[in-house]
């Protein structure tokens, strides 16, 4: 049977094999966070993809089962932050001031960039949500008039480098905080950023969910002032 018509059987287990096989290199690698699991499985469906011919929107319907897990997985967040609340409310204001300075942050720079590189405005609606978790980027982007489909290309994007880089870039500074290290990655990293560093420590998982959540409600709230600036 041809990889087409054994669609619906087929890639969903390849999907989860193909992450499999990332976190066995990931592990071979000694835990680096370059060796990320999610673009090692991207890598390796992609080339399925093209080896095989096969439509990419025939590979997202066969896909469905595992795409419908990103809702229960983003909840399941939940877990740590609830273990981890007294720590949160102890450090409310940093983590409040950190959230508004992390998340506006990073909406004008995406957008400030395109609009310097003299890119169409459907490109600018269409970067500024790429920050959050998939479900909110891709409505945003609706509502103000970007391209639903290529912003959760740019939120993976940005998930896969917050995760990569993030750990380095705390060792560079010499922060030896989780809390910070989580919140960072929950804002700018949004579900990957907030699922990978939740595997590593539970502190940091939590306020990996604090961040990714308040950013989701700050970026709602300011992303469709983008199109009344940007006309």
């Amino acid at each position: 049977m041809s990889f087409e018509l054994a669609g619906p059987l087929v890639w969903p287990g390849l999907t989860l094999l193909a992450y499999l096989a990332g976190r066995a290199v990931q592990r071979r690698l000694g835990g680096s966070a370059l060796a990320n699991p999610v673009l090692i499985a991207i890598g390796i469906i992609s080339g399925l993809i093209i080896a095989t011919h096969i439509p990419y929107g025939r590979y997202f319907a066969a896909a469905q089962p595992i795409h419908l897990l990103l809702g229960p997985a983003t909840v399941a967040l939940a877990i740590p932050l609830a273990r981890n609340l007294h720590h949160i409310r102890k450090c409310a204001r940093a983590v409040t001031l950190a959230l508004v300075t992390g998340g506006a942050t990073a909406m004008v720079t995406a957008v400030g960039i395109v609009f310097i590189l003299g890119s169409p405005r459907v490109i600018g609606m269409t970067i500024t949500p790429k920050s959050v978790t998939s479900p909110i980027a891709m409505g945003l982007a609706e509502e103000i008039g970007g391209i639903p489909a290529l912003t959760t290309v740019l939120v993976i994007a940005s998930g896969i480098v917050a995760s990569a880089l993030g750990p380095s870039v705390f060792r560079l500074l010499k922060i030896k905080d989780w809390r910070a290290e989580g919140l960072a990655a929950g804002v700018a990293g949004g579900g990957i950023g907030s699922a990978t560093i939740a595997v590593r420590n539970g502190l940091a998982g939590a306020f990996a969910a604090v961040g990714m959540g308040l950013n989701g409600a700050l970026t709602t709230l300011l992303a469709p002032l983008a199109p009344l600036i940007w006309k």
